[in-house]
């Protein structure tokens, strides 16, 4: 064995050593042959640079990341626009990403843990309810190291990584804004949402609470309906709400089923019918939105959501640069708020 190769292998033992691997894991992450995990080649790499490997090193591990979304209900127009999305940016992407989209027979807590508990992924992307159980696995599979992004709805006092999503704090807070400053007169506000159970809608609720509270103006919350995103239902409860309250003056509908608010506000006899704030840009909103049956659509950007959610997943399973040791915070995306005169044909 000539000096130089002598030299080399002895560079090797060194990177080997300090990285804690055998040097066999070493030469296969510097030569790019694959078959290592993502965490250790980032490792080896570290301990190269250190050392002043004198060779061009690698700047990334270019094994396959696979990342699971965990999603319940595609027939929600939301959830299918983030479905597509998610579907659409791998292919953009120069990276060799997979998304495993994972669609659950229903939202049940029991169900949604135990997919997340189920997972081969290197991380999860999820959108679901708050609820123990479900706090529980995504505690489970984070001490295996399998990363959790949330997304639409968040999950604060779980383990997950982060979120990637609008405030819906202030999404409350504007539709409040928007109806005590489009309203004629005083009266009550019905309120229609999926369940409480999702932190999203408790959110929203809570920023629209606050703010007619601190109107001026006497409005204020009538009734609060769960109709679970369900526009059959959602017609079949707010038909005798409005009916029970001929003083409400705005619907604030926090989730989906808007076709069924629509269908109710259509049943009403009277000239004067309740203005109608949303959410969310979908072929029903629009549709809504172009009859004026909808006054404002507050849409909260999936195509973006998904990015960033990748983004933040990719980060942390050490795609790109180094794993990262804390949480990763990043602000919350901007919301588009849709009318009438600025939806897109």
């Amino acid at each position: 064995m000539g000096k130089d190769r002598k030299h080399q292998r002895a560079r090797l033992d060194h990177v080997a050593k300090l990285a804690g691997v055998g040097v066999a894991t070493v030469d296969r992450v510097l030569n790019e042959r694959g078959n290592v995990s993502v965490k250790t080649a980032h490792r080896v790499l570290e301990a190269a640079r250190a050392l002043q490997i004198n060779r061009i090193l690698p700047s990334a591990h270019q094994k396959i990341v696979r990342i699971e979304l965990l999603l319940a209900r595609p027939e929600i127009p939301l959830i299918a626009r983030m479905s597509e999305e998610f579907r659409k940016i791998p292919a953009t992407m120069d990276r060799p990403v997979v998304v495993q989209q994972t669609i659950l027979a229903d939202e049940r807590p029991d169900t949604m843990a135990q997919a997340l508990r189920r997972t081969q992924c290197d991380a999860v992307i999820v959108y679901t309810q708050e609820h123990d159980a479900i706090h529980r696995a995504i505690g489970a599979i984070a001490a295996k190291g399998i990363p959790t992004v949330t997304i639409i709805s968040d999950l604060p006092r779980s383990l997950r990584l982060a979120y990637a999503g609008i405030d819906h704090h202030k999404a409350g807070r504007t539709a409040g804004y928007f109806i005590e400053s489009m309203v004629r007169k005083e009266g009550a506000v019905l309120v229609l949402c999926n369940h409480l159970g999702f932190q999203a809608h408790a959110a929203r609720l809570r920023g629209f609470k606050e703010f007619l509270d601190g109107s001026a103006r006497g409005l204020h919350i009538s009734e609060i309906l769960e109709g679970h995103d369900d526009h059959v239902l959602s017609e079949l409860l707010l038909r005798p709400a409005l009916a029970r309250r001929p003083d409400t003056v705005a619907i604030y509908n926090v989730g989906g089923g808007n076709r069924g608010v629509a269908a109710a506000i259509k049943n009403l006899t009277r000239n004067d019918r309740p203005l109608f704030i949303g959410h969310e840009l979908t072929d029903v909103t629009r549709e809504l939105l172009n009859s004026r049956l909808m006054a404002l659509a507050i849409d909260q950007n999936p195509e973006k959501q998904a990015r960033l959610a990748l983004e933040m997943a990719l980060d942390r399973v050490g795609f790109v640069g180094v794993p990262g040791t804390s949480p990763v915070h990043q602000p919350s995306l901007p919301f588009t708020i849709y009318s009438p005169e600025n939806i897109l044909e």
